[in-house]
């Protein structure tokens, strides 16, 4: 990895931005100051909400930070889907007493506003999820000294964001918890998602810049892994969801270890996007009818799902998760990376024992 990035955190690990309320400026804070590069979310906030979550995130910590901005989305070619959908959902909002959201509440989430904000009042990186930015764009970010991170869940993805000058891309397997960041939504590509080592693997030899792998690492063990098939870091999610600083509900957090969600599976029920969620109710019963129609499912949900979430109903609320999220631990954000650092250094140690014992038989 070129030293201008990992010169701003010590240890190999990044917490994954996780949009919705998750990815507090404590959490962020805690985790840069063990040593990993903390994020904020700025997904479905206002670019006001965003900088004031930066100023507070800068009051708990010194140390470098990343913000992750949602890409603006294309027109929906036909939106009688939704109108059917959200009559297949009149009984969900019933149940909880709320009105359906307006699906047309805006495509872009304010993108201009944001990178306005991100480019008169620059921070350390600037990740970017559902596409790749102008060339322009992401040109006048590192002139104002930020470094650039894309999402890519396929090698030709990962070319899309070298080609455009980013400065890393996040090579995004299956695996992973909450949305797939492909750069084009399609229902034909459902079920297609590579696995992480299969992607890392074909994206190390499809770009020279640096890779962050993400999807399912929930130990130091995996850390060591993916840096072994030629990562240069690894992006965790999951594993901050159940910390102390997280903001996510209470009712997620303890779904991650309840056997009662015990698998996940990526849907199109909550938002009309593909995302892993933990397979509930909610997911079992809408999921199979749930039209491709990204943001415009996640306006028409989002009452439904704070009602759930108010009421305690982890049924029917969208319980993102990675496939390893049973190995979800309830720590500190900062002890949390201290025993992940551990767990790689005790891996590297017993890969480096190996492969010296392996040079010993062949000498």
């Amino acid at each position: 990895m070129s030293s201008a990035l990992t010169d701003l955190f010590p240890l190999p690990i990044v917490q994954a931005p996780m949009a919705g309320g998750v990815s507090v400026p404590q959490l962020a804070a805690a985790v840069c100051e063990a040593g990993g590069l903390g994020f904020l979310a700025a997904g479905y906030k206002t670019a006001d909400g965003m900088y004031q979550e930066i100023k507070r995130l800068r009051g708990l910590t010194g140390r470098p930070f990343g913000v992750n901005v949602f890409m603006p989305q294309p027109e929906l070619a036909e939106s009688g889907a939704v109108e059917v959908y959200a009559h297949q959902l009149a009984g969900e909002a019933a149940w909880y007493e709320t009105e359906l959201g307006d699906p047309d509440g805006g495509r872009d989430d304010g993108y201009d506003a944001k990178l306005a904000v991100l480019l008169d009042d620059p921070v350390p990186v600037v990740s970017f999820h559902f596409g790749v930015p102008d060339r322009e764009v992401i040109a006048r970010l590192r002139r104002a000294g930020t470094l650039t991170l894309v999402t890519a869940t396929t090698p030709e993805e990962a070319r899309a964001v070298e080609a455009a000058g980013a400065d890393a891309v996040i090579a995004q397997g299956v695996e992973a918890g909450g949305h797939q960041g492909t750069h084009r939504d399609s229902s034909e590509d459902d079920g297609a998602g590579i696995g992480l080592l299969s992607l890392l693997a074909q994206v190390r030899e499809a770009v020279d810049i640096p890779v962050v792998a993400a999807g399912g690492i929930m130990r130091g063990g995996q850390i060591a892994a993916v840096l072994a098939a030629g990562a240069d870091a690894a992006q965790l999610g999951t594993a901050f969801l159940a910390t102390d600083e997280s903001g996510a509900p209470g009712p997620h957090k303890r779904a991650l270890t309840d056997p009662l969600f015990a698998r996940t599976r990526l849907t199109r029920a909550f938002t009309g996007r593909p995302a892993r969620s933990l397979v509930n109710r909610f997911l079992r019963e809408h999921g199979p009818y749930a039209p491709a129609a990204y943001p415009d499912v996640h306006h028409l949900t989002s009452p439904l799902r704070k009602a759930a979430a108010k009421a305690g109903d982890a049924q029917g609320m969208a319980l993102w998760a990675g496939q390893g999220h049973r190995m979800a631990r309830e720590l500190p954000a900062g002890r949390l990376v201290e025993v992940l650092a551990a767990e790689l250094a005790e891996a590297r140690t017993a890969l480096s024992d190996a492969s010296r014992e392996n040079e010993s038989r062949k000498g």
